[in-house]
Parts: structure tokens; C-alpha cells; sequence
């Protein structure tokens, strides 16, 4: 998630575990351990645009990195703030607490978090909340900062509850999503191999469904308020590599870089509908009913065998998406705009 939910929900865990007199100090602690994992997105190279994506929310990510990462937040934060006369042991318990949720809380987006690595590359994906929600976290860092300011224990527990419940909710509302999603499915007569919601931009009312079926993806928009709305989307082809590349040689860098990002994209990769030498990540787009991708990769047929691809990000109509997209948060006709 974003950095400011990273830290906030840090800070939550490490008020959890800490003294009413030591409760700012925790706060602090928990704050910058709750965004370390993130420090990763600097893994990086010139020459493979694909690196940064193995490697966010890898092994830093890792639930078996986190005494690791606390250790390591413990070791570096312990230097500022000894003078307040924590020991060791209190800064490592806080950055420990705070580092610990991070992972977790990513986990809960669509985006894909390593939890399990090195056993295990399955990139963890529970799906029940946005990448950002601010109804999600305006309430937690306003009580973080009246249990800090305050010296009030209950309000970091008040903080607790309020993040389990809205989880919650999210995953109540993914399982409608995705139930709406099975039968819009049957109701086309099609049987899907699997089906996939995921929440839209900044809110757990809409939702992006997407399921695979007939070698195609679907996506259609369904808005979750006390009744079901569908918004019919769209359609596109699964990748099939030796059809729509007949031209790749299956053993060049650029066929091997297709695979990281059909690893990355959970499967759910097509080729641009208006740039044949595109490859697509259909989970992502402004609008939950349409395929309008917000990054891809690009192949070159004259690219070296040893060549990477190049990654591309796509520009679409902000002002338009979001105008429909706040007409499809009310439950309004599209048609009507």
C-alpha cells in the first residue's frame, strides 16, 4: 500500500506492544519500520527493466524476514533515540511490531506479495483492499497521533479494531464481487476457469471483476452497495506466445522476460489491442469495466537474442475515467453521461 498506510499501521503495532510512557517514541519507531520493506524499490537496473519487479516486495516482504528487517530498523533507529533512554531490546520489540505488519497489509492488495519467499515464489494476492484507501487510513493515523500526543493506550487499540473491521469488510465485499462475477459468467453461458475481483481506486464498493474463460478474459465492473450493479466490460484473447509471436525464438531473453511478466501479472496478460508487439497486465486499468492498461511490456522482432523487453506505462484520459468513475461509485447509468 502507500507509505503513509505503511507507516500508520507500523505505528499501530508498536503502540500495541509498548508503555503508556513510551508511546510516542514507539510511534515514531513503528512509523519508519512500518515503511522499511519499501526501501526495495531500488533494486533496479538500466539494462533489465523487469529487475524491479522481482525484486518488490521479495525478500524484504518475506514473513521470514521480518526479525531480520527489525533487527536491522532496531540497529540503525537505536542510535536516535537511546537518549530518551530506551534499551536495545524496547527499540528492537517496536521496529519488530511495525516492520511485521507490512508485508501483511500488502498482502492484501491485488498487487502480489512474496510472503513465503525463499520457499516459495507464489506472489500472495487476498485482494480486499485498495492500493490506497483513505477511509482507510485517515481514521488510523488520526487516532496513532491522539494516542501518542495523549498518552492513551486505548486509542491505539481503538486504531487495531478499526483495521480489522475495514479488512474485514473488504473481504466480505470481494466475496459478493466475486459471486456476482460467477454468475454474470453463467448468465453468458460460459464456464470459467477462475474468477478474480479486485477493489477499485480508493474504495470497496466497485470492483474490477476479470474471469478466464474460452481462452479469453472478461471484465466487467460490479458495484457492491446493497444491491449488485453490473457495468459489462470487455474481452480480449489469452496470450498464446507461439501464435501471436511466431517470429520469437523461444530461447531469447525476450521470450524468458514474457514469462517474468505473466509471473508478475498472476497470468492475466494479453496482447494491446492496438500494438500487436505489446503484452498487456489486463488486472489493471482507471475503469473497472474496461482493458485500458496502465503498464505492459514491449517486444522488438529485430531485438539480439540476448535483448530484454522494454517496459512501458500507457497515458489515458484521467479527467474522463474519473468522471465515470464517480458515476459508477453513486450507481448511475453510463449511458446518461
Amino acid at each position: 500500500m502507500d507509505p503513509i498506510s505503511q507507516g500508520a499501521l507500523g505505528a499501530v503495532a508498536s503502540q500495541n506492544v509498548a508503555t503508556r510512557r513510551q508511546l510516542a517514541i514507539a510511534t515514531a519507531l513503528g512509523v519508519c519500520a512500518g515503511m522499511a520493506p519499501d526501501l526495495d524499490i531500488f533494486i533496479n537496473s538500466a539494462t533489465d527493466p523487469l529487475l524491479f519487479l522481482e525484486y518488490h516486495r521479495q525478500f524484504t516482504h518475506s514473513l521470514i524476514f521480518i526479525p531480520i528487517g527489525g533487527l536491522i530498523c532496531a540497529l540503525v533507529c537505536h542510535l536516535l533515540v537511546r537518549r530518551w533512554g530506551l534499551k536495545f531490546t524496547q527499540t528492537f520489540k517496536y521496529c519488530t511490531a511495525g516492520y511485521a505488519t507490512h508485508a501483511l497489509l500488502d498482502a492484501c492488495t491485488s498487487y502480489g506479495t512474496q510472503l513465503f519467499w525463499p520457499f516459495s515464489h507464489q506472489r500472495v494476492a487476498w485482494s480486499n483492499i485498495s492500493i490506497v484507501d483513505p477511509l482507510f487510513t485517515i481514521p488510523i493515523v488520526v487516532l496513532i497521533l491522539f494516542a501518542a500526543i495523549k498518552k492513551r493506550r486505548w486509542l491505539a487499540r481503538l486504531a487495531a479494531i478499526w483495521v480489522v473491521l475495514y479488512l474485514g469488510f473488504g473481504w466480505l465485499q470481494k466475496e459478493r464481487a466475486e459471486a456476482a462475477g460467477w454468475d454474470l459468467a453463467h448468465s453468458r453461458g460460459h464456464t470459467p476457469v477462475r474468477v478474480e475481483a479486485k477493489p477499485g481506486f480508493a474504495n470497496l464498493f466497485l470492483w474490477k471483476v476479470i474471469y478466464e474463460a474460452q481462452d479469453r478474459f472478461y471484465v466487467d465492473g460490479v458495484r457492491t452497495g446493497l444491491a449488485i450493479q453490473i457495468y459489462a466490460g470487455e474481452s480480449m484473447l489469452k496470450l498464446d506466445v507461439a501464435r501471436q509471436f511466431p517470429w520469437l525464438n523461444p530461447d531469447s531473453q525476450q521470450a524468458l522476460d514474457i514469462e517474468r511478466f505473466r509471473w508478475f501479472s498472476g497470468g492475466f496478460v494479453s496482447v494491446h489491442p492496438s500494438n500487436p508487439n505489446r503484452i498487456i497486465d489486463v488486472r489493471y486499468s482507471m475503469l473497472p469495466n474496461e482493458i485500458e492498461p496502465l503498464w505492459m511490456i514491449e517486444l522488438d522482432p529485430n531485438a539480439a537474442a540476448d535483448q530484454h523487453i522494454q517496459y512501458a506505462h500507457e497515458h489515458t484520459n484521467t479527467d474522463s475515467a474519473v468522471e465515470k468513475l464517480i458515476a459508477m461509485l453513486l450507481g448511475k447509468d453510463l449511458q446518461t453521461l
